[in-house]
């Protein structure tokens, strides 16, 4: 069986870390595991010194994002594999050989991923084609309110609505919470800082298959170190990067445009919920 590099990417997320490495410490199939921390001010560095040696800890000093992350991390790997996994993610030990062998079997495929789910048991929507132009503008602009039909029409194409996610499944974009390729394959655009990494590789291995299994399980936190106010300011930046790349300057010009009250409304959102709770 080849060998395996897992690289988690971590921002103050000290407590979800603990978990994660203690999890892969359990793993039935033993791999590299690499942490880079951004810069992180919670201690989560020296807790991976003083509690886990075996792990390689890389600190860049400063916050390279996720995507950035991931790129050192994944350059300082030497696994046949690399499997980019969040922090607040529990594996079961199972999972990282189910991982490699999936790849071992199928030379075809460009990547796989593992069913995500809460920790109350429910299945997260991961998974999804690459967002089309029009996708993007019905969901993610003004254009979601004024066309609430044609939105969930669109939505329902890009989610792949008739498919529940308790079967395996070929898909176009895995989330980048858990991507598994092969490690000279993967690298992410650093443009994108947080959002948007796992449409552009799909649009980067378009033609190739990606595969979604159902078993075994993790379990994923979703969002717990990115619901902030500059995360959410982090999202558009990153949506009109990802559009301009992929679908030209004029397209990314009308998403700036029609996507300014979403922005907005998000940001006082934050800016008066906070004022409400200090």
């Amino acid at each position: 069986m080849s060998t395996l590099s897992v690289v988690i990417v971590s921002y103050n997320t000290r407590e979800d870390l603990r978990l994660c490495l203690s999890a892969l410490r359990e793993s039935a199939l033993p791999a590299e595991v690499i942490v880079v921390d951004n810069a992180s001010t919670d201690g989560s560095a020296e807790m991976v010194r003083d509690h886990y040696p075996e792990v390689i800890l890389i600190e860049p000093g400063h916050n390279t994002w996720f995507c950035g992350g991931n790129n050192i991390g994944v350059a300082a790997a030497s696994g046949d594999y690399a499997l980019l996994l969040n922090p607040d993610t529990i594996a079961p030990p199972d999972a990282l050989s189910t991982l490699v062998e999936f790849l071992d079997t199928h030379p075809d495929y460009a990547g796989v991923t593992l069913q995500l789910r809460y920790p109350d048991g429910g299945i997260q929507r991961t998974c999804s084609r690459a967002p089309a132009l029009r996708y993007l503008l019905l969901t993610q602009t003004a254009l979601r309110w004024l066309l609430p039909g044609p939105r969930r029409h669109a939505e329902g194409s890009h989610w792949y609505s008739d498919w529940d996610r308790t079967a395996d499944y070929d898909v176009e974009a895995i989330p980048g919470s858990c991507v598994c390729m092969r490690r000279a394959n993967l690298w992410l655009d650093d443009s994108l800082r947080l959002y948007f990494n796992e449409d552009d590789l799909a649009r980067r291995f378009a033609g190739h298959k990606f595969r979604f299994l159902a078993a075994p399980a993790i379990i994923h936190r979703e969002k717990s170190a990115t619901r902030s106010a500059t995360a959410s300011r982090l999202y558009f930046s990153d949506l009109l990067t990802y559009t301009r790349k992929w679908h030209g300057p004029g397209a990314a010009a009308l998403m700036w445009t029609l996507s300014r009250p979403l922005a907005w409304g998000i940001a006082l959102r934050w800016r008066f919920g906070r004022r409400a709770t200090g």
